[in-house]
């Protein structure tokens, strides 16, 4: 065992870039996904709002699934890169399709209303499943 450290730690700079890169990925998503959003989730949250937190959550979530699939079959960091970006935009596109069929999605999530938001979770998660499958083929 001790005889293979060295291989095991000269993969160690290859998991901090892809961490890092992944975590400004996750940042700059969050920082796009709560512009977007009429609604402070973060001011909501602190407020103790649970339906915000629970749709951040599945946004979040829908996200970071097809990142992490994008990370594990990925060829290089552009790679990732591009595929993260891929999965940021069907994140805001899912966001965007579910306020058309939910209008007052905005305001009901703002009241505390947790189906809503738990309806935005869920399909938020589920189309990022779908998303990180999709990326794998």
């Amino acid at each position: 065992m001790l005889d293979r450290l060295p291989l095991y730690l000269s993969t160690v700079p290859s998991f901090l870039a892809y961490f890092a890169v992944a975590l400004a990925l996750l940042a700059l998503f969050l920082a796009i996904y709560t512009r977007i959003t009429p609604h402070d989730e973060f001011a909501l949250i602190r407020a103790g709002n649970s339906g915000a937190a629970t749709g951040l959550a599945g946004s979040v979530f829908g996200f970071v699934l097809p990142l992490a699939s994008a990370i594990a079959h990925s060829q290089s960091m552009l790679d990732m890169v591009v595929w993260g970006a891929v999965a940021m935009i069907v994140q805001i596109a899912t966001y965007f399709a579910l306020r058309l069929w939910h209008p007052r999605l905005v305001e009901d999530i703002a009241e505390g209303k947790t189906a809503a938001a738990i309806t935005l979770g869920g399909f938020s998660f589920a189309v990022g499943v779908l998303n990180a499958a999709c990326m794998t083929s």
